[in-house]
């Protein structure tokens, strides 16, 4: 991995507001895959703070494989975000779909994430580095630890070193799973750069009962925090409602995340990586 000359010259973890992502600490990002309406939202948001989540997610355009899937609200989803977020003082992070949408971006949220499908689009990549913007790359589905790194590269070229690593699963010749979770990414990650690296179990399962037992198994591997897909009624979500966990049983997992965070903290453990 030759060509990574700027990721290994990132020294400190990356901290929004007096949030850090570092070994101290588990980041959860949780909330709807997407944005349905607003009084469901605002709720979730103020669920989470009550519980002390800062950071929600939900999606205001939504990318989907089927043209007659629900695809989002679109500006007006982003507008909803920036005023929930104005009354409860939640974090917003949100996916970009399209560079021409970046100026709202900047405007309404807090981290600007980078799906799948777009890891290697150059183009977005490079308008996110010229901003200052904490960006959440996701690894595609068919792509190597090398060229997801790579893509990091290219934000950082812009000079924006406010880069959030996020294993969400790639595609593989099993079908129990929507994706297989490639745990062995996160050790990787934090080898070769300190950058911060977040799992998102949701999309790599795409099941619900799955979902404990991976964000578990990522909180082990040194996972710096995760990203849960949440609903308030997951069978009626419009978007990926297999994958979504319910309020109820998010919290209860919150609770094992943090517990089992605070074990791995007592015990010196990932404190050298």
């Amino acid at each position: 991995m030759n060509d990574l000359k700027l990721l290994t010259k990132i020294k400190k973890p990356l901290t929004i507001d007096n949030i850090t992502f570092d070994n101290n600490n588990l980041v959860v990002i949780a909330g709807p895959c997407a944005i349905e309406d607003y009084d469901s939202l605002f709720q979730m948001a103020t669920l989470l703070k009550e519980n002390g989540i800062h950071f929600m997610r939900a999606g205001a355009y939504k990318p989907r494989t089927s043209p007659y899937s629900f695809q989002g609200l679109g500006e007006q989803g982003l507008k909803m975000l920036a005023n929930i977020k104005e009354k409860t003082k939640i974090k917003i992070v949100t996916e970009i779909t399209d560079i021409s949408d970046l100026p709202l971006y900047l405007d309404y949220v807090d981290i600007i994430q980078v799906g799948a499908r777009n890891m290697q689009n150059f183009s977005l990549l490079k308008a996110l580095g010229k901003t200052n913007k904490p960006i959440l790359l996701k690894r595609g589905f068919g792509n190597t630890i090398e060229e997801w790194l790579l893509a990091a590269e290219y934000i950082l070229l812009g000079g924006n070193q406010n880069i959030i690593m996020c294993e969400r699963g790639i595609k593989s010749f099993e079908t129990s799973t929507r994706n297989t979770l490639d745990i062995s990414s996160v050790p990787i990650i934090k080898q070769l750069t300190a950058l911060p690296v977040i799992v998102d179990p949701s999309h790599a399962a795409g099941r619900s009962d799955l979902i404990a037992s991976l964000s578990l198994a990522a909180v082990a591997a040194g996972a710096n925090g995760l990203l849960i897909e949440v609903h308030p009624n997951p069978r009626e979500a419009l978007s990926d409602k297999e994958q979504a966990l319910g309020t109820n049983e998010f919290l209860q997992l919150n609770n094992q995340l943090q517990g089992l965070k605070s074990y791995l903290n007592a015990n010196n453990i990932h404190n050298n990586f």
